[in-house]
C-alpha cells in the first residue's frame, strides 16, 4: 500500500465541495462526490491542466482559461480524467505538431468550458475530453472516452464513446427536464426523495405541482 493510502477504502468518497480549491472550478451545490480511493483525488488526479491548481494559481494566464463547471448530485467513479485545456498547444492544421515557445499562443487553441449538468454519473477510469458537456442524469460507462457532448439521461460507452440507448422513453426525458429537479429547493428535494428513487413519472409529476400548491 502506498504512502498516504492506508485511511482509503473504495466505500469511502470525497464531497467536492469540502475539497475543491482551483477558482477554475465552479461548484453548484454540496452533493456531488468522487470515489477517491485510489489516487491522490480529486484536484490532483482527475482535472489535468486546469490553470487555478495548487502550482499555478499565482501565473499570469496567456489566454482565456477554459473553466469546469460541476452541478449537483454528480457521482464520478475512482481513477476518472477530465482533460481540461490549460496546454493543449498542439494545433493538428499546422505541419509541425510541436509546441515551439515562440508560437506557444498562436498554437493554444481552447476547446470551451467543459460542463457536468446535474444528477450525471461518470463511470470508473472514464476520460471526458475538453469542452464537452455531460448533461443531465446521463451516464458515461466506465473506461470511456467521451469526445462529444452527452445528451440527457442517455448512456454512452466506448472508445471514443457511443450512443448505448436511452434511459427513459423521450416523453419521461423530456419531463424530467421540465420539472427541473435539481433547481427544487432542498426542502422540496428532500420531501420527493423517495420518488426520485423509483421510476413513476406520473407520481413525481403528481407530487410536485401537490407540493407547489401546497407553499403556495
Amino acid at each position: 500500500m502506498s504512502p498516504g493510502q492506508s485511511d482509503k477504502h473504495w466505500s469511502t468518497v470525497a464531497l467536492l465541495h469540502e475539497t475543491v480549491t482551483n477558482p477554475n472550478i465552479i461548484l453548484k451545490g454540496t452533493h456531488s462526490y468522487y470515489s477517491d480511493a485510489y489516487d491522490d483525488g480529486f484536484e490532483q488526479s482527475v482535472v489535468r491542466y486546469l490553470l487555478g491548481d495548487e502550482v499555478s494559481r499565482h501565473w499570469k494566464p496567456r489566454w482565456k482559461i477554459d473553466k469546469l463547471f460541476i452541478s449537483d448530485y454528480i457521482c464520478i467513479g475512482a481513477e476518472a480524467v477530465i482533460l481540461m485545456g490549460g496546454n493543449h498547444t498542439h494545433r493538428h492544421d499546422w505541419f509541425s505538431l510541436y509546441p515551439f515557445a515562440d508560437t506557444i499562443e498562436e498554437s493554444y487553441q481552447g476547446k470551451g468550458d467543459t460542463i457536468l449538468a446535474d444528477g450525471c454519473w461518470i463511470g470508473m477510469r472514464a476520460m471526458i475530453m475538453p469542452g464537452v458537456t455531460i448533461g443531465e442524469g446521463a451516464i458515461v460507462a466506465a473506461n470511456s472516452v467521451v469526445t462529444q457532448s452527452v445528451a440527457p439521461y442517455t448512456i454512452v460507452g466506448g472508445s471514443p464513446a457511443r450512443f448505448l440507448r436511452p434511459r427513459f422513453s423521450a416523453a419521461v426525458t423530456n419531463k424530467l427536464l421540465t420539472l427541473r429537479i435539481y433547481d427544487w429547493p432542498e426542502e422540496k428535494f428532500t420531501a420527493l426523495k423517495p420518488l426520485l428513487c423509483a421510476s413513476d413519472i406520473e407520481a413525481l409529476e403528481h407530487a410536485s405541482q401537490n407540493y407547489d400548491m401546497a407553499q403556495a
